[in-house]
């Protein structure tokens, strides 16, 4: 079986490096395709400018940071999920934001998760295992839609 991409939308090189090593130490083998602002990121969604040529499929996850260059996280948020090909697609926003309204305005749109990244190191890579095992092991994708996460020692 061939894995599914897991899509990380952050800006942040130190997050990036963060969230790539917690995701390795939780042992799972999917690929993650990084980009770094809000137009890359549709541009991957929907294949087009320098993704036209990419692999089909979606990817079985997309982390999505809110506070992103270009287009921010809400309005990626938003073209995804008003995509009908698309919005099935799991999307955990992963931010520093608390505030209320950025909340409500993630879940207004669709999000599946907001996660508030902790400021605390250790916090911050638990919270990226729990994350990456949860949408591995426990969450059940709609019938039809992407395989499961696959963990690295069940492949």
């Amino acid at each position: 079986m061939q894995l599914k991409r897991i899509l990380l939308v952050e800006d942040n090189a130190n997050d990036i490096e963060l969230i790539l090593a917690a995701l390795a130490e939780s042992n799972l083998a999917n690929e993650v395709v990084v980009v770094r602002d809000g137009e890359e990121a549709l541009d991957y969604l929907f294949r087009r400018g320098i993704y036209r040529l990419r692999m089909e499929g979606n990817p079985i996850a997309v982390l999505l940071d809110l506070k992103l260059p270009k287009v921010d996280g809400l309005e990626v948020l938003a073209q995804l999920k008003s995509d009908p090909g698309l919005k099935l697609i799991p999307v955990v926003m992963l931010t520093s934001s608390c505030e209320e309204q950025d909340l409500f305005k993630s879940y207004n749109l669709g999000t599946n998760a907001y996660v508030v990244k902790p400021v605390d190191f250790h916090e911050f890579v638990d919270a990226i295992k729990e994350l990456g095992l949860f949408w591995a092991l426990v969450n059940q994708p709609p019938p039809g839609s992407l395989p499961p996460i696959v963990p690295a020692s069940q492949s």
